[in-house]
């Protein structure tokens, strides 16, 4: 596996899912990610079902997680925060299917990171 610098690996991924497992990291980016924990506060998480074949082969599961807006700063999703490269960061995006939008949050430790949270809330 490769071994990536912190200098190559600046962009900061907020991941309370999927992407904490080892099998998609290494799937996904050709390596395993460090992380530190940290929390989400104003979301819940709710479950979707995934229906891209190639994402629950990755994954798994057919069933995943999905942070939802709520507002609440009582509301708090527990994660990790992982560093990628801008092509990993590509990656992710293609990972993740069209239930999820990628934006960029303040987390609980006042670090900001991109998350995916849920693309069309009801």
């Amino acid at each position: 596996m490769r071994t990536v610098t912190a200098e190559e690996a600046n962009i900061a991924l907020f991941s309370y899912g999927t992407l904490q497992q080892p099998e998609v990291q290494i799937a996904n980016y050709g390596r395993l990610l460090r992380g530190e924990p940290d929390r989400l506060a104003g979301y819940l998480l709710a479950r979707i079902t995934i229906t891209d074949p190639n994402v629950v082969a990755l994954s798994g599961k057919s069933a995943h997680q999905i942070a939802r807006f709520t507002g609440n700063a009582t509301d708090l999703i527990d994660g990790m925060v992982l560093m990628l490269m801008p092509s990993e960061l590509a990656a992710t995006d293609a990972y993740e299917t069209d239930d999820y939008r990628r934006v960029e949050l303040t987390l609980q430790s006042g670090r900001t990171a991109f998350v995916y949270v849920e693309a069309n809330p009801a």
